[in-house]
């Protein structure tokens, strides 16, 4: 029930405009924007690709390797720490070596613990656990297998393994998993005064008064205005950035819940659960209804830990895009929900009001005037172009995503004998419509040009199934050859036998070097340019849902209104013109009506006007300049990181053929 997005729920509440909730049927959840079907925050890409013997994963086999009650010892803990600094819940083959070799162990046995935990470019945190077990049997010559792991975790005697995790080597490459910089006095692209520090009286922010409720102007935050010439020089540079981490669980079995730590760019650090994002963005869409801002990622019952990434960086980009904005930013509770430490206990204590903007913001004249003539026919242009951006933004994301965790297991290339001859049908993905036809059968141009579009996106080559190795396998994989073959055979000193063990020494250190400078580039793709990729694939869907509430929020009641006011009106001269006894108080009740009708129809004509000017200066100054601006800064800063680690990597492999010039042939 909750792994999809939720349908419509009613979000009403008492409102003081005279029209009802102004968002009767919004739910924050209620994300119903892909037409495809597809769930933009699972972790397998969609279509899921076909299972293959070589890259079956192991972590169903290894699952009751460690009962759930057994004491994990304090250093399997360390170690993950170290290789996983950013709480991703995985690591890669390479990481898992280079904790394997702190061990000392021989790099024949470091080989055949790889090979025995995961099969896989990525190792779980369980699969991690499961080595350092073997690593600890291997230490005290003890059998080194999984079923001696399992009896051990049975009887709650997990070993612990020797390991100097201070000789761990960090990886070469300048590209590294970024990290949000926290600067204490950040500009703001909007030209407001600073917003985020020390709550010290919430109450005081809100407005709230003792009976509850928010007092005038401030309902919404503070006033902005809608007149203005757009966003100031170079705002992109300047933009505030919210960092949401995952701190992990807390709660009983049945009642267990994800807390996440939220740290904004002045220092202030507030912990904060599901529930309450919820919460803070139904106050949004309520007061708010006509703003541009994206939906949160759905719930799901037994969620695992690439479903709860998934939606950690689904909530840091909706939030992102929140304090970001001209207006949302200014939010008396979005300041509240970014400084109070406990969040639930400040909401038990405040009411609120969930009125919506219109209310207490007014437009003048020259805002008015601004809107275009042809205002609604830029609107059809953007509903129009909305569905195709949508779907082939959705196709991007998905083909990215697919092609940098391919690059983490660094390919190499098998003989053409050993290729089967076709690629797996996922791969021949057509970019103008998903229905097959004959143009795309395997071996005609439409199906090779695909295929080259494949291999070429994002500058990154796209391995087959069959092409997949991993470089720190074939890392060590080749010390374990020179350990076997460390002395000569002939039982003399052999300077050719040397040499050659010597080249082969530099092939591993250079082949180590290059799987570190691939697993931090695709951490790089993956936490910056896949972002990036996402976030505008967030902002049309964004514009879609705003698209939909105006369709569906902004009807009013001013023709029956009128119509009400004027049979009323024909009413009331005819109890004039009669002047039955009594005729006065009757009068003076239609009057009354009438009157009140009239107020309605002012208060709705200029929530009208509002509206208008609303959704205009969301398109022109959010959209436009969202859609343009950040895309440009996220291709070019792509382009430069891409250059910058083909470099490195033509230093590595150069480096390489320098240390091989005297490698002996004879």
């Amino acid at each position: 029930m909750f792994n999809a997005p939720r349908a419509g729920q009613r979000y009403l509440a008492s409102s003081t405009n005279g029209f009802g909730g102004s968002v009767g049927n919004e739910n924050p959840l209620a994300n119903s924007v892909y037409d495809d079907g597809l769930d933009p925050w699972s972790s397998a890409p969609s279509p899921v690709p076909a299972a293959t013997a070589n890259l079956s994963s192991s972590s169903s086999t290894l699952t009751s390797v460690i009962a759930a009650d057994a004491t994990v010892p304090g250093i399997y803990h360390r170690a993950f720490a170290v290789v996983d600094p950013s709480g991703l819940g995985d690591i890669s083959v390479n990481s898992l070596s280079r904790v394997l070799t702190a061990s000392g162990l021989p790099a024949s046995t470091i080989d055949r613990i790889v090979n025995l935990v995961s099969s896989r470019p990525r190792v779980s945190k369980l699969e991690f656990f499961v080595a350092l077990a073997l690593v600890a049997l291997a230490q005290t010559n003890r059998d080194v297998s999984i079923e001696q792991v399992a009896a051990l975790s049975s009887e709650d005697a997990l070993p612990e393994p020797a390991l100097d995790l201070d000789r761990i080597q960090a990886s070469n490459s300048t590209f590294t998993v970024p990290t949000v910089p926290i600067r204490q006095n950040t500009l703001d692209p909007w030209n407001t005064a600073p917003k985020y520090g020390p709550a010290q009286n919430p109450s005081s922010a809100l407005g709230v008064g003792g009976s509850g409720g928010l007092t005038g102007g401030s309902i919404n935050g503070a006033q902005s205005s809608l007149s203005g010439t757009g966003l100031p020089s170079e705002w992109w540079k300047r933009m505030e950035h919210v960092r949401v981490t995952i701190l992990g669980q807390q709660g009983f079995i049945l009642n267990r819940y994800t807390v996440y730590e939220i740290m904004t760019e002045n220092g202030v650090t507030v912990t904060r659960r599901y529930s309450e994002f919820v919460y803070l963005w139904e106050v949004l869409f309520r007061r708010y209804p006509f703003r541009l801002f994206p939906a949160l990622p759905p719930k799901r019952v037994g969620p695992d830990e690439h479903f709860l990434e998934q939606r950690r960086r689904g909530l840091q980009r909706a939030l992102n895009f929140v304090v970001n904005h001209p207006v949302l930013k200014e939010d008396a509770v979005l300041t509240i929900f970014l400084t109070v430490s406990s969040f639930e206990a400040w909401r038990k204590q405040t009411s609120i009001s969930l009125d919506e903007e219109s209310l207490s913001r007014r437009v003048d004249r020259v805002e008015e005037m601004s809107i275009p003539s042809d205002f609604e026919d830029k609107l059809i242009v953007i509903r129009t172009r909305l569905g195709p951006l949508i779907e082939q933004w959705q196709r991007i994301c998905i083909l990215a995503e697919r092609i940098m965790k391919r690059q983490e297991a660094a390919a190499v290339r098998l003989p053409l004998t050993l290729r089967r001859a076709y690629l797996p049908t996922h791969f021949k993905l057509s970019f103008s419509s998903p229905v097959p036809s004959a143009s795309s059968l395997p071996g005609s141009s439409s199906s090779i040009m695909s295929a080259s579009m494949n291999h070429s996106i994002l500058g990154l080559h796209l391995p087959t199934v069959e092409e997949q190795s991993d470089l720190a396998r074939v890392t060590n994989t080749l010390r374990a050859v020179t350990e076997v073959n460390e002395h000569c055979w002939r039982g003399d000193e052999c300077e050719l036998s040397n040499g050659v063990k010597h080249g082969l020494d530099q092939l591993a250190l250079h082949t180590q070097r290059h799987s570190d400078l691939s697993e931090s580039r695709t951490r790089t793709l993956l936490d910056n340019t896949l972002e990036s990729l996402k976030t505008q694939r967030d902002l049309y869907i964004a514009t879609r849902d705003l698209l939909i509430r105006h369709e569906r929020l902004s009807v009013d009641q001013v023709e029956r209104l009128r119509k009400r006011v004027d049979a009323n009106s024909v009413k009331l001269d005819g109890i004039r013109s009669t002047a039955k006894e009594g005729w006065q108080d009757e009068a003076d009740k239609l009057t009354a009506v009438i009157e009140k009708d009239q107020g309605m129809i002012a208060a709705q004509l200029s929530r009208r006007v509002f509206i208008r000017v609303c959704l205009w200066n969301e398109l022109r100054i959010i959209l436009h300049n969202r859609e343009n601006a950040l895309l440009t800064q996220a291709v070019k800063t792509f382009a430069r990181e891409e250059q910058e680690h083909a470099e490195w990597v033509v230093k590595n492999w150069t480096s390489l053929g320098e240390s091989l010039e005297n490698m002996p042939y004879e």
